[in-house]
């Protein structure tokens, strides 16, 4: 069964940093679309940022410019550096892993929570 395990959400000052890392096993991570999503309190989830095989990023455009997403294949791991967070930026953060062709092949880590509060 395909697993994606979030890490390294936690409670960050605003204009600090926060790197939050993603493992998957039991999937072929080379094809697959890896992507950050986030959902705060109320909110629908939304889409953060994601990567492509080929290494194509996607940024909402409230983080563009301060959150950088990247991918090690040798590791199966994708990552989301965050830097300047602000207050807004408080959310559940899900791992995502979308297969380029076929719908039915989607996937959720269980979330990791970050806070932005001083």
């Amino acid at each position: 069964q395909v697993q994606l395990v979030e890490s390294g959400g936690g409670l960050v000052q605003p204009g600090g940093s926060l790197r939050l890392s993603c493992a998957a096993t039991r999937i072929i991570f080379s094809i697959y679309t890896m992507g950050w999503y986030r959902q705060a309190p109320g909110n629908q989830r939304e889409l953060v940022a994601h990567i492509t095989s080929a290494g194509g990023t996607l940024y909402s455009d409230s983080v563009y410019g301060r959150f950088t997403i990247s991918r090690d294949s040798a590791k199966n791991a994708v990552y989301l550096q965050m830097n300047s967070p602000k207050p807004e930026d408080t959310a559940v953060y899900y791992c995502n892993a979308r297969h380029p062709y076929l719908r039915d092949y989607e996937y959720w880590g269980q979330g990791t929570q970050v806070t932005v509060s001083s």
